[in-house]
């Protein structure tokens, strides 16, 4: 494993709980019904489409919200990781990385909406690696106990998984195990020229 370069602020340790607020690949399946509404249009409603495009506010409210670190940890969380370019699964890279731990995580515990999986099912793309602008990847002691604060704070939130001892980055499929993979370009590029 290679340390990822990246101004730590925070502490993270085997033990400590993964925890995702807001969801995955969101921003990907906005932009991309943005940019292929007509194709859209051929498979989904009208108003279906619209309803996508309609959540963008919400993500920029995320964004524009006074959230840093300081905010974070007022609820419980001990290190942050914006999700942008890349999705979920850059965010687990890149946040092990930055620490040399090892982390193990439950892919179906990842927060996402079924709108995102409608588009990403259409357009072959993978959710876990799409932009998800307005999504945090956060390590808390306890993350049932920051779930509940997000929950109050309005902010739907998931405990993905735990951060381990050495540096494997261990993925649950549920039926499987596997490993995650080195980050690659995100899954947007395939349908945005």
């Amino acid at each position: 494993m290679r340390r990822i370069d990246r101004d730590n602020k925070g502490t993270m340790r085997p033990g400590q709980d993964l925890v995702v607020a807001g969801y995955a690949g969101l921003m990907g399946t906005i932009e991309a019904a943005a940019y292929k509404k007509e194709e859209l249009l051929h498979k989904f409603s009208r108003s279906y489409v619209n309803n996508i495009l309609e959540q963008e506010p919400n993500i920029l409210k995320m964004n524009t919200l006074k959230w840093n670190l300081e905010q974070w940890r007022e609820l419980g969380a001990t290190e942050c990781e914006p999700v942008t370019e890349g999705g979920i699964l850059t965010a687990l890279w890149n946040l092990s990385g930055a620490y040399m731990t090892g982390i193990e995580f439950a892919l179906r515990q990842i927060p996402v909406k079924q709108e995102t999986i409608e588009v990403c099912e259409f357009f072959d793309l993978n959710p876990y690696r799409l932009k998800s602008d307005g999504c945090f990847l956060l390590v808390a002691d306890n993350g049932n106990d920051l779930v509940t604060a997000l929950r109050d704070q309005g902010i739907d939130s998931a405990v993905i998984g735990k951060v381990r001892d050495g540096i494997k980055r261990i993925i649950n499929h549920g039926e499987s195990v596997g490993y995650l993979d080195r980050p690659t370009e995100d899954e947007l590029h395939k349908i945005i020229l």
